[in-house]
């Protein structure tokens, strides 16, 4: 569902305008207080686009994010995939660190996905919900490293289970790795 009002607060800048990454906490554009917006493919989280399936923008109140107020669960009305493209320069190593939970409303209770560069799956990960509750989510910090190919790469998360309730992710940030003692 969107909140009365928020379609124009939906659009994205283009890929080609994104030069750095960005909104990795999902804060914008805001969900609705204590509830969600659940948007589909084609549809955008600010720099995030919705590729395949729902995914739900979960506002703040509703349940724990990592980092900030708002987090995805990668599951709307069925598994969901979201991805960002920015500026990177090819052959040099990039980690992503991420906050990895599941939605504790329904089951089954491990949730499953993947993440994504340039549409290759870099890393799989699951998530038991078990004994998690909207007020202790459970996080886990998560990283991968990659090699960007190009001037430009897409990070993506995408679930891997059916139903409505998936892993959530939240606090995503992409590094540089230097791999020189920093």
């Amino acid at each position: 569902m969107l909140a009365a009002g928020s379609g124009t607060a939906l659009a994205a800048p283009s890929a080609a305008a994104l030069s750095r990454f960005d909104n990795g906490s999902f804060e914008y554009p805001l969900a609705p207080v204590n509830s969600f917006a659940t948007l589909a493919a084609g549809q955008s989280l600010g720099p995030w686009k919705v590729g395949s399936g729902s995914v739900d923008l979960i506002g703040a109140g509703f349940w724990q994010a990592a980092e900030g107020n708002q987090s995805v669960d990668l599951n709307g009305t069925q598994p969901g995939a979201v991805g960002q493209t920015f500026t990177t320069t090819a052959g040099r190593a990039y980690t992503v660190t991420y906050a990895l939970a599941a939605n504790p409303g329904g089951g089954p209770a491990l949730k499953t996905g993947r993440v994504l560069i340039d549409g290759q799956n870099v890393q799989d990960f699951s998530f038991d919900s078990t004994g998690k509750t909207m007020a202790n989510m459970g996080y886990i910090r998560r990283q991968v490293t990659f090699v960007a190919g190009g001037p430009s790469t897409t990070l993506g998360f995408a679930s891997t289970v059916a139903g409505a309730w998936g892993p959530v992710v939240d606090d995503v940030q992409v590094r540089v790795s230097c791999g020189c003692g920093d």
